[in-house]
This record gives structure tokens, C-alpha cells and sequence, in this order.
């Protein structure tokens, strides 16, 4: 990654009244970083990658791609582009081979070599009837598609809807891949461990305002740890409690804390429980639904 941008949304809003549509968004994507949406559905997720590829202008704000402005320079910015979009419309043709040659005749993409590559990562038969293929052979297809020309940015909007759990991990191993070559990645997605495996940064989005943008190498990475004990007598669990550690969960009937703790503190603790008669000690992982979950009941504070 580089301090490069290339990406760079500025005061957008897209607003269809009554609330609805995205208000005031700002954030910059660098060259070769990895950046995810999260939000429910609604929340503006794909409204905002529909301006960023120029097929909606905003009604405020600008966003510029290489420099280009998302809305003027609309053709122009696709050649950089790889782009899975949220619904899947294909041209009227029989098979997906003969989408996938019209691709590669339209992108002037003359070695197939990447895109047999691709065909047999996802397993897919692109001889298939281009209509009558299930959601999963038809988002394989447009993986294929957006990825065969080898392009500098890939703006992927949903990417795993309809693939069956192997496939997600195939598909993520080539986001991988992708990521290693340089690639500047924007990807939106319901599902957190996608964002978590493959993101350098994570977009919360919520009713059209970004909530938060989350450091996964903070997330992965912060100074404290979590910790859950439980003892076996109950005399433990309360003389522990007055040895006053940040206890973010209690749960009495289980004679059960979750403690907070820097890590710097760590011998300390593991020093204080040999007194103690402890049943187990488990950390509890920080995850990216655990840092948003945080910040959704907070009020996006």
C-alpha cells in the first residue's frame, strides 16, 4: 500500500427524501488497500458504489477515481475498473463462454490464461446456459468477468451472494491473491469475517451516514485483551471480584467474569489466579461485529 490515493469521496450525498439515500460522506481509499462497506440492507452501501463507478450523480459533494472526476469521466475511469455489481443482468447470449469471449474482445484482453485460471478456481462451467444458471454459476461468471482484464481497481458489491461456503473461500483466497499484486480493492458484504480476513479498513455504514471506519490491524492488533474465568466455588468468583480488574461481564450463577486487561498486565493476572481455584480461563476474541456492535448501541458514539 501507498499514500497514493485513489479513491477520494468528498462531502457525497445522494438523497431520494424522506431520509433515504447517503448524507455527507468522506473517507479516501489508497493504492493497493483493501477497504469494505458494512450495513444492513438499505443503509446505502450500494448507492454509494453506484456513484463511485459514475452511473449516479451526486446531488452533492464529488468524488474523483486516478484523479478522474466519478461522474464526468465516467467511461474513462471504468478501463480501471473490475466491477461485480449488486444485481447481475447478462446480455442476451447462449452460453456463459460466449459472454466471458465478448468480455474479452470488449476488454481487448487476448490471453485467457487468468480467466481459465479463474473458471477452474471457481469450478465453473461456462458452457452453461447463460439464463438458466443458478445465482451461484452466474456470480462466478461475473467474478470472471471483472477480474479476466487484470484491472488496477476492483469495486465488487456483494461478491460471494448465491456462492455456497467452499466457493467464498476460493473466492476470497483470489481477493488474496489480487491484494498481493496491488491491487486497490473496495468490496462491500454482510458478512464479517469476509470483510475481517481480506480488509485493511471497514466502512461501517448505517440509515445513509457512516458510522464509523474501523483499523482492522487495530482491531487485530489493541492493547487489551479479553478474558473470561470461571471458578468452582463461589467464594472465589466474589474474592477475585474485590481484587477490582475491569469486569465487562458478570454472570453470577456461573461464578463467571469477562475481565478487560492490557496485555502489559497479563503475568499479574495469571499470578493473582494461582490462588484462586479456576474451572477455565478462555480469551474471548475482539472481533469486527463485537468493535461495530459497540459502537451501534452506543448510538454510533
Amino acid at each position: 500500500m501507498t499514500d497514493e490515493i485513489v479513491i477520494d469521496v468528498k462531502n457525497l450525498t445522494k438523497d431520494y427524501g424522506n431520509n433515504r439515500g447517503i448524507f455527507d460522506f468522506n473517507f479516501q481509499i489508497k493504492k493497493g488497500e483493501v477497504v469494505g462497506f458494512m450495513g444492513s440492507n438499505g443503509a446505502g452501501k450500494t448507492t454509494t458504489i453506484r456513484n463511485i463507478m459514475g452511473f449516479l450523480k451526486p446531488d452533492a459533494g464529488k468524488i474523483t477515481v486516478c484523479g478522474l472526476d466519478a461522474w464526468k469521466d465516467a467511461e474513462k475511469i471504468k478501463k480501471y475498473i473490475g466491477y461485480i455489481p449488486g444485481e447481475i443482468a447478462f446480455p442476451d447470449l447462449k452460453t456463459g463462454t460466449l459472454f466471458l469471449q465478448s468480455q474479452a474482445e470488449f476488454l481487448n484482453v487476448k490471453d485467457m490464461s487468468y480467466a481459465n485460471y479463474l473458471i477452474e478456481k471457481l469450478q465453473l462451467d461456462p458452457t452453461a446456459n447463460l439464463k438458466r444458471m443458478s445465482k451461484g454459476m452466474k456470480q462466478k461468471t461475473a467474478v470472471v468477468a471483472a477480474l479476466m482484464a487484470n484491472p488496477d481497481i476492483l469495486i465488487l458489491d456483494e461478491p460471494t451472494t448465491g456462492l455456497d461456503p467452499l466457493m467464498r473461500v476460493a473466492f476470497i483466497e483470489i481477493l488474496e491473491e489480487e491484494k498481493s499484486k496491488g491491487k486497490t480493492i473496495l468490496i462491500s458484504s454482510h458478512m464479517y469475517e469476509e470483510l475481517e480476513k481480506i480488509c485493511d479498513r471497514v466502512i461501517l455504514i448505517d440509515k445513509g451516514k457512516i458510522l464509523n471506519i474501523a483499523n482492522m490491524n487495530e482491531i487485530k492488533n489493541r492493547n487489551v485483551v479479553d478474558f473470561k474465568i470461571e471458578f468452582n466455588n463461589e467464594s472465589d468468583y466474589k474474592n477475585f471480584k474485590k481484587l477490582k480488574y475491569n469486569v465487562i461481564r458478570d454472570q453470577q450463577k456461573y461464578n463467571q467474569v469477562t475481565i478487560s486487561i492490557n496485555k502489559s498486565k497479563l503475568t499479574n493476572l495469571f499470578k493473582d489466579l494461582t490462588a484462586f481455584d479456576v474451572k477455565f480461563i478462555s480469551e474471548v476474541k475482539y472481533t469486527l461485529e463485537k468493535h461495530f456492535s459497540k459502537i451501534t448501541n452506543k448510538g454510533g458514539k
